[in-house]
């Protein structure tokens, strides 16, 4: 019987293993003019670099330059210019009063067929409760009375009245419109319609902002705006609706001299200036209160 044989011992390891040879290292100094010159390859030399990029500061600093002109440029005429993109309303004081007696139908007609954006409608009370388009100077015009007011007439004593200018041309008569029969033409033909309360005796602010409410609802005038040189028929009216935008006056008080004040209705939308008193000042003061209020 034969045993297996022992299996042979494991080789040993030395006591200390021979190094490996270090791969050769060579000179720093040639290696950086080795390394120099594959570079050099892509990149060019230092003057050429330099000048190539003196060229490119020249092609693109222009363009850059004026872009930022440009810009500026554009922002400047942004702010002088910012109407353009919501251009002012052109309204009509009255109808086309060059071309027929104003706040008479013929001149609301007229002011139509020019296509205004806006008519301003002069709102009077007759005696006996009729709201009339017409002003106390126009009334004085036409009766040839110097001291004639309307609240002091009724309605059948104005309607026969011609309200047309006196000329051999038109021989037509004109007589004074209602408010709800100049808002029946006007409302829906133009974007804005302005209707400008006339407070006089004798029964001066008394009921005055409720009867016109009521002519604006009858005539279903959703584009009516309605301003008074009176803030008390301002105020009434935004106690009472809601829906009707209102307005109020600016102007210089012509026995003081003195300036009303911006902004002093709360709820307004927006303010009438006599053009006299237009200046770079109140429409700065005007856009600031309209952002800190929404006025």
């Amino acid at each position: 019987m034969r045993w297996p044989r022992p299996p042979p011992p494991p080789a040993t390891l030395p006591l200390f293993p021979t190094k490996k040879k270090n791969p050769t290292i060579p000179n720093p100094r040639a290696f950086s003019r080795k390394l120099s010159r594959q570079i050099s390859r892509f990149i060019p030399s230092n003057k050429l670099f330099r000048l190539l990029l003196l060229i490119g500061f020249l092609a693109l600093f222009p363009p850059f330059f004026f872009h930022l002109r440009l810009r500026h440029f554009q922002q400047i005429q942004a702010r002088k210019c910012g109407w353009i993109e919501k251009p002012p309303l052109v309204c009509a004081h009255g109808g086309d009063s060059s071309k027929a007696a104003p706040n008479t139908m013929e001149a609301f007609r007229i002011a139509l067929q020019s296509r205004v954006d806006c008519v301003e409608v002069d709102v009077s009370r007759t005696s006996d409760g009729f709201l009339v388009a017409l002003h106390d100077r126009d009334l004085q015009r036409i009766s040839g009375n110097k001291t004639a007011k309307v609240g002091h007439m009724t309605f059948d004593e104005i309607r026969e009245l011609d309200a047309g200018f006196k000329s051999t041309q038109d021989m037509q008569k004109h007589s004074v419109p209602l408010v709800e029969n100049a808002l029946e033409l006007l409302s829906e033909s133009v974007r804005q319609v302005i209707l400008d309360i006339k407070v006089g005796p004798p029964l001066y602010e008394q009921g005055l902002a409720e009867d016109t409410l009521s002519i604006v609802k009858r005539a279903q005038c959703k584009n009516c705006l309605i301003w008074a040189k009176s803030d008390m028929v301002s105020n009434n009216v935004i106690k009472l609706s809601q829906d009707v935008m209102v307005g109020y006056i600016i102007m210089k008080d012509p026995l003081t001299g003195a300036i009303s004040k911006l902004g002093r209705i709360k709820g307004a939308h927006v303010g009438g200036v006599y053009h006299p008193l237009v200046n770079e000042k109140l429409l700065k003061n005007l856009h600031r209160y309209n952002s800190l209020y929404g006025g």
